[in-house]
């Protein structure tokens, strides 16, 4: 079942469970408290694993239509989906059967972006030039917003929850919650905008550009650091829970197959230094710190999923993807480590024994 090779076999991290479905996995998500692990494919299929049971739940069969993100509410409540058919599916989750509560968008615009806010259940998503958010209070669409420059590229929330953040041609927008009608903040771009993210304490914002630059804004410092060389634009941004010994959360950086971890330094003339990782052998498909560690991961399409000791080190690599890997995602309490395949492989690692919480899942289930 297991095709996995360690580069240190006594890490931390061992093989737990594996199933699969039957197309690209395009998007996984923990819900906040770790007890479900949701999933979605290319072919439009989404599943949820309940962790601790034997119980697989399939929300939605193939439809042909990819359904490429999804997103759990910040309370657990809802689970949300969008994808080619130009619909977002929200369900209640919380209950013996989940339930289909609302189907909000249209036909026109494929739905590649989403993000709930962290604080309300308020879920914004794209469509086309527009984000419109959704509000689980009125089950109704509270506002939509016009990025107007380009189809909106990424979206994001301030950790405040009060702060939307839109990303796309010529730079990023930031509207506020508390008054969406009133004009937003504009950080201004020489490029587009491809990828948005807030530090966790919502000091910094960073912006991964298609001009092969990183740009990082201190939040009412009007001078941002512009980061530059990269080889490729720059697809991936995501910050750590912890702080680095120079006090500030890292921020990790994916563009083609290199990544880069950036640490604030003391002297504001030096900025932000980077190391590099350098490990896989194609393109990096996605990022991400376990919570509340600097323990760092990576998943490549050369089949590669690497775990990075301090964001420095490399302790382990699985190979357990033969076409690649697509996504990852590491859950809420950091147990477990879940990444999708390009070939549909939905694989999970924990400091566990394998077989423990979980049942099996397949293009069938």
């Amino acid at each position: 079942m297991f095709r996995v090779k360690a580069k240190n076999p006594g890490g931390d991290f061992q093989p737990h469970w594996q199933g699969t479905l039957s197309d690209y996995v395009t998007a996984i998500a923990w819900s906040p408290k770790g007890q479900i692990l949701a999933a979605s494919s290319a072919a439009g299929e989404v599943t949820m694993l309940i962790v601790g049971t034997s119980q697989t739940t399939l929300l939605q069969s193939a439809t042909g239509q990819a359904a490429d993100c999804l997103s759990f509410s910040h309370d657990g409540q809802f689970l949300a989906v969008g994808g080619q058919n130009g619909q977002v599916k929200i369900w209640h989750v919380q209950s013996e059967s989940p339930e289909l509560i609302a189907t909000v968008g249209n036909s026109r615009d494929w739905i590649d972006r989403m993000a709930w806010s962290p604080k309300r259940n308020q879920l914004a998503f794209s469509l086309g030039r527009y984000v419109q958010v959704w509000d689980s209070a009125t089950n109704d669409i509270a506002t939509t917003l016009n990025f107007d420059t380009s189809s909106v590229l990424d979206i994001g929330w301030h950790p405040d929850g009060n702060r939307l953040t839109i990303g796309g041609y010529q730079g990023i927008k930031i509207w506020t919650a508390d008054d969406w009608d009133d004009d937003p903040y504009l950080l201004t771009l020489d490029s587009a905008s491809v990828a948005v993210a807030w530090s966790p304490d919502g000091k910094y914002i960073a912006s991964g550009n298609l001009d092969r630059t990183i740009t990082v804004l201190e939040w009412e410092n009007p001078h941002p650091w512009v980061m530059r060389g990269f080889p490729g634009k720059v697809r991936h941004l995501c910050w750590s829970s912890s702080l680095a010994k120079t006090g500030s959360p890292l921020l990790a950086s994916a563009s083609a197959e290199g990544i880069v971890i950036w640490e604030k330094q003391a002297d504001e003339l030096v900025g932000w230094e980077g190391r590099v990782l350098d490990q896989h052998e194609a393109v990096v498909e996605s990022i991400q710190f376990q919570p509340n560690t600097l323990l760092f991961a990576s998943a490549a399409a050369d089949g590669s999923v690497c775990l990075w000791d301090k964001a420095k080190r490399l302790t382990q690599i699985f190979n357990s993807a033969p076409k690649g890997f697509s996504c990852l995602c590491w859950h809420p309490q950091g147990k477990y480590l879940a990444a999708g395949g390009q070939n549909g492989e939905l694989i999970v690692w924990s400091k566990e024994m394998r077989g423990q919480g979980f049942g099996r899942v397949s293009s069938s289930a």
